[in-house]
């Protein structure tokens, strides 16, 4: 991909988030997943990894900010649960997939060659190294705007469904009802480096069988995207 192609890319992203950023150098980090740096030695570039990590803090401030303003009359555990559903990897990575996060990413052939353009996991790492670089940029106004502009659909879709709730507390009451017992939630992978892992989570049934898998950034956001999938595993059939 030469500059010319690169910096294109660029102005049509920014068309899409509907901003000019200052420092196109900032919005290209917050594009390049780790991979590419094996085959650009030759530019001084840097993961996107250090602006996740700065997205996810500010995006959890700023939904935090909103939601407390918006839902007076919420308490804490139901501000946290609505939070948690806005921005979980799902969220985010629907969020990326509607602006085509994955098109404008630099990544490696290997992971080109995976589609991880669509990779989902990859997606919301690249949308939160996005709110970073807004946050950087462009300042903490325009990166609350942002946010509420790309989001703000999402919350009414919640608000009206009512599912925003502990989805490990609602499977854990599915299944005891069913059987009894308590499905039983286990670490089978961490990858990545320490600041940036991300843990696979499989929740289990007393009697071994996986029910479902979860990917997140914390064991705890891992089990919560496993027991919402097993959720919809049970409500569609699926498992039994």
């Amino acid at each position: 991909m030469t500059k010319k192609i690169q910096n294109q890319n660029l102005k049509d992203l920014e068309k899409k988030l509907k901003l000019n950023f200052k420092n196109k150098e900032l919005l290209k980090e917050a594009l390049t997943h780790r991979s590419y740096l094996n085959e650009a030695k030759n530019q001084k570039l840097a993961s996107n990894e250090r602006l996740e990590f700065l997205g996810d803090a500010v995006l959890s401030l700023i939904v935090s900010f909103w939601i407390f303003n918006e839902f007076k009359n919420y308490p804490e555990g139901k501000l946290t649960n609505l939070r948690s559903n806005l921005v979980k990897t799902s969220a985010l990575a629907k969020i990326a997939d509607e602006l085509k996060i994955g098109d404008y990413l630099f990544m490696s052939r290997g992971e080109q060659e995976a589609e991880g353009q669509k990779n989902p996991t990859l997606n919301a790492n690249a949308m939160e190294a996005v709110i970073g670089t807004i946050f950087i940029d462009q300042g903490i106004e325009q990166t609350e705007k942002f946010i509420k502009q790309n989001f703000e659909q999402m919350l009414k879709k919640l608000i009206a469904s009512g599912k925003f709730k502990d989805y490990k507390s609602l499977l854990q009451e599915k299944i005891q009802s069913q059987t009894g017992q308590s499905p039983i939630y286990r670490t089978i992978k961490e990858e990545g480096p320490e600041h940036s892992k991300i843990f696979t989570v499989n929740v289990i049934h007393r009697d071994g069988s996986i029910i479902a898998s979860g990917n997140g950034k914390s064991k705890q956001k891992a089990e919560q995207e496993a027991a919402e999938l097993a959720l919809e595993k049970i409500a569609s059939k699926k498992y039994h």
